[in-house]
């Protein structure tokens, strides 16, 4: 029996309204257009409404991702959603979405990877379909990380937006998504992490100190470093597995963590920076879902053409590193 391909077929992303940009974060805290601009690349980041949960957001790109694709939420088997920052700890924001979507015969669950989730979840769809468990899957990403930064914290608060990006997955005549690449680094899971302390427990003996709330702290120069190199790994092994060569590659859609980090990639890959799609600027970075924006960016912007050969990287906290090969 031949394996059958897998590839995506619909797109949709949802962007929040409001656009906070650099000069917006020079009256909130200690910095300026120039320094965010150099160091980062961003101009502007998304956030989202106060009244708009992730899972809203995940919601609203699914449902442009199935309209795309021309199916309705009813012939989906497998609902995936990729996120740090969901509405609350339980019922996931997959069983929200099949519930607002009318998805009833979906099985629905989510995934942590931070930046490689969404990419995590891909893989893990794509497998679900090629076993014959399911037929369609739909994947979303979808962060609303401005709930919980630290506006105060000049060296993380300029970094981070909202969104969501959504696909479907199914069956393929030919290309699709044809090699995958994971792996974890769980010994630098310091070098990024959301830190909280949780006092409510009666068996905690320090449960009379006042609880914190969550704030994502970061070691950026530690983390610059693994990030380049576990990004150049995934590219180099994701290749091996689908038996190309870098000069085979039309497009690479990278993480939008930091575009000093995008650059170096570029350059230890030694692949042109105009094969490499950027946006950042306009988003900031928006964890899982920024490959899931990009991606969608990429395709209706042309950057992405029929039969161009892409590759889709990304590294998050915990650390995590993952990549793909689509034939578009």
């Amino acid at each position: 029996m031949t394996t059958p391909h897998v590839g995506i077929l619909g797109l949709g992303v949802y962007l929040p309204a409001r656009k906070l940009t650099n000069f917006d974060l020079e009256k909130m805290v200690e910095t300026s257009d120039e320094w965010i601009r150099t160091r980062t690349g961003i101009v502007e980041r998304r956030i989202a409404d106060a009244k708009e949960k992730t899972s809203d957001l995940a919601t609203k790109a699914a449902a442009r991702a199935l309209k795309d694709a021309v199916i309705s939420a009813q012939k989906i088997d497998l609902i995936i959603v990729a996120t740090i920052s969901p509405d609350s700890n339980f019922p996931s924001m997959a069983c929200k979405v099949q519930k607002a979507l009318g998805a009833s015969d979906a099985t629905a669950f989510d995934v942590s990877a931070a930046c490689s989730g969404f990419l995590y979840a891909l893989t893990t769809a794509k497998q679900y379909i090629r076993t014959g468990m399911v037929k369609n899957a739909l994947v979303i990403a979808a962060e609303r990380i401005s709930g919980f930064i630290d506006w105060k914290d000049r060296s993380t608060c300029v970094l981070f937006g909202d969104g969501a990006g959504a696909c479907v997955l199914g069956k393929v005549r030919s290309g699709g998504i044809i090699a995958d690449f994971t792996r974890s680094f769980g010994k630098y899971g310091h070098l990024m992490e959301v830190v909280a302390q949780e006092v409510r427990s009666p068996f905690d003996p320090q449960r009379t100190m006042p609880a914190q709330l969550p704030r994502v702290v970061m070691r950026g120069q530690e983390l610059f470093k693994v990030a380049v190199n576990s990004m150049a790994e995934a590219v180099e092994e994701v290749l091996k597995k689908a038996k190309m060569k870098k000069s085979e590659v039309d497009c690479v859609v990278p993480h939008q963590a930091n575009d000093r980090i995008i650059s170096a990639v570029a350059r230890k890959l030694g692949i042109p920076k105009e094969k490499i799609f950027v946006n950042i600027d306009k988003y900031g970075n928006m964890s899982a879902a920024s490959i899931a924006v990009a991606f969608y960016e990429a395709v209706k912007t042309k950057r992405i053409k029929k039969g161009s050969k892409v590759v889709l990287v990304a590294f998050g906290a915990g650390l995590v590193s993952a990549a793909n090969v689509v034939k578009w």
